[in-house]
């Protein structure tokens, strides 16, 4: 049922900026965490921002001064502008959020990861 669609992806110049929007559906309650992961060809995803139900936020020193992830909670939407822009930011960018559930009969509370389908992101220099 839960659903991540991500958004704003293209071709931008090197320096230039960009902006990725991820929107989560069918959730049962508010994301414990959203965040980015992009991935290279030939690498793996990893996190470059995150964030809290809170607001509270962390980045990879990679992107640290030129991403800003923010969040709509209310709307279970996730944000990532990039600015400065560089070639090595090149890779499909992937909006994961960290659901925390009731299951079961017992009603046991766990932690589940969910994808987007990813947007690419090309920089060209």
């Amino acid at each position: 049922q839960v659903q991540l669609v991500e958004s704003g992806g293209g071709l931008v110049q090197a320096g230039g900026p960009l902006r990725l929007s991820c929107a989560a559906s069918g959730v049962t309650s508010s994301p414990k965490s959203m965040g980015w992961y992009p991935q290279a060809p030939g690498k793996q995803r990893e996190l470059v921002a995150g964030i809290g139900r809170a607001g509270d936020t962390n980045y990879a020193d990679s992107v640290k001064g030129r991403f800003t992830i923010s969040r709509d909670s209310a709307k279970n939407i996730v944000d990532l502008q990039m600015n400065s822009l560089k070639p090595e930011d090149t890779a499909v960018y992937y909006c994961h959020a960290q659901v925390r559930e009731l299951t079961g009969w017992g009603r046991t509370a766990r932690d589940y990861d969910y994808w987007g389908q990813g947007t690419q992101v090309t920089v060209s220099s």
